[in-house]
């Protein structure tokens, strides 16, 4: 889009503030209300912020200003907040792109695709959990009859929550969501909504307009939408399944191959990607699955209903929903991210490892199509993913690949600020411990 026509745009739609906006190391949207009128400002020098304000950007109280640049195609309405506009910008410090800024580590990334000829295009698949306060400020799911042991697909926990989900799909429709499918998961109170795959970058940042919408509409409605990895320790968690594809310049998936004798639709380039995945998928755990809660999700076992639909082994399988990659045919289905991941890093990561995969011919071995919660694996060569944020900080740090890839000091960035969740974490005294010994001894 160019500047005029931005422009044009934003007085066509009474639009008095650009929400110039990016995101810091989890992946949070942060922004800065801009006066339609400084839309150029923002194009051209960009919107200032101090930078040790913001998680994971690298800066001290003296440094020089991080200056959010507007991409315009990214340009968009807010229709839950009428009057504002959204624009997706890059960071920059001193009038270059800034390494820290986890959209540009992305951009990287796909710079590299392009170098062959490639488009790496993604379809998430944001799940969240509806929720309410109750009169004694305990979090409860929003829909108090939503009880069933075995919830997904369930008529009556959709229907009566209908008020958000047309809300919350009707604004993803109004800003150009080609949104196909909504459903009741796994968990009481769970949903997941389904929206056209698009490029890797368009797709990040469709991701953190999700979750800007999903809070901010439930919170007009007096609920809360959660993308918290794991709110019932007994439920199913909130995923964020990656599917993958990869074209050429002419728009053709090179990962589909129908001679595939595995049947699975895969190219000998599809494959090799899924091996990088797989190679590296101990420390690919530490930015799809970054939070303490995320390894309540990533366990061995079943949940309530019976299946936790997260993956704890690294394995592949035909339409195994069960295992870490999934092949639907002809694309790769990344099962172990969660809702509190940042899909700049996500993307960027899987990026790197799947690069890695085929430029060394990396062979992911035979799928495994079994199930994989109720199967013993013991006696297999089979790995297990990191059980805990700790272990798999260990495993990216050791993986030198992110380093050499993505940058050395984002990937030392993460690595601290996580490293001082986890210290947090180590240190809190839970209710289970209380419980359990205060007067055990």
């Amino acid at each position: 889009m160019k500047l005029a026509d931005a422009k044009k745009f934003l007085a066509d739609n009474n639009v008095k503030f650009v929400l110039a906006q990016f995101v810091d190391i989890h992946g949070v949207a942060k922004t800065k209300a801009v006066p339609s009128g400084h839309l150029q400002d923002i194009v051209d020098d960009g919107a200032g912020f101090a930078g040790f304000a913001v998680w994971g950007l690298a800066q001290e109280p003296h440094s020089p200003d991080f200056m959010a640049k507007a991409d315009l195609s990214t340009l968009s309405l807010i229709p839950w907040q009428p009057g504002f506009a959204r624009v997706v910008c890059t960071g920059h410090v001193q009038g270059e792109p800034y390494e820290y800024d986890t959209r540009y580590v992305l951009q990287r990334q796909i710079s590299r695709l392009s170098e062959r000829g490639w488009t790496m295009n993604t379809g998430v698949e944001p799940e969240m959990c509806l929720m309410k306060k109750d009169a004694e400020g305990n979090v409860v799911v929003a829909d108090q009859t939503d009880t069933l042991d075995k919830p997904c697909y369930d008529y009556k926990g959709l229907s009566r929550s209908r008020a958000f989900i047309e809300k919350f799909v009707a604004s993803l429709q109004q800003v150009g969501f080609d949104v196909y499918q909504v459903d009741h998961e796994d968990s009481n109170g769970q949903f997941e909504i389904n929206y056209t795959y698009s490029d890797a970058l368009t797709s990040a940042d469709r991701h953190v307009f999700v979750r800007m919408a999903g809070s901010e509409i439930a919170h007009e409605l007096g609920l809360i939408c959660s993308f918290m990895p794991k709110v019932d320790s007994h439920r199913t968690g909130n995923g964020m399944h990656f599917h993958v594809s990869m074209s050429d310049a002419k728009s053709e998936n090179i990962f589909q191959d129908d001679t595939d004798s595995r049947g699975m639709g895969l190219s000998e380039v599809g494959y090799h990607f899924l091996g990088g995945i797989l190679h590296h998928a101990k420390a690919l755990c530490a930015l799809g699955a970054p939070t303490v809660n995320s390894y309540k999700r990533l366990v061995i076992g079943d949940a309530l209903s019976g299946a936790t639909w997260a993956p704890a082994y690294i394995s592949y399988g035909d339409n195994n929903r069960s295992a870490l990659v999934r092949i639907p045919y002809g694309r790769l289905e990344l099962r172990l991210a969660d809702g509190g991941c940042n899909p700049y890093l996500v993307t960027a990561g899987l990026i790197a490892a799947g690069l890695d995969g085929v430029d060394n011919k990396r062979n992911p071995g035979d799928p495994l199509n079994i199930n994989h919660y109720t199967s013993d694996l013991s006696a297999t060569d089979v790995d297990i993913l990191p059980q805990n944020l700790d272990r798999a900080l260990d495993a990216l740090e050791e993986d030198t690949l992110f380093s050499d890839t993505l940058g050395q000091g984002i990937v030392e960035e993460f690595i601290r600020i996580k490293r001082m969740e986890w210290t947090e974490y180590m240190r809190h005294v839970s209710d289970w411990e209380v419980d359990r010994y205060l007067e055990y001894f």
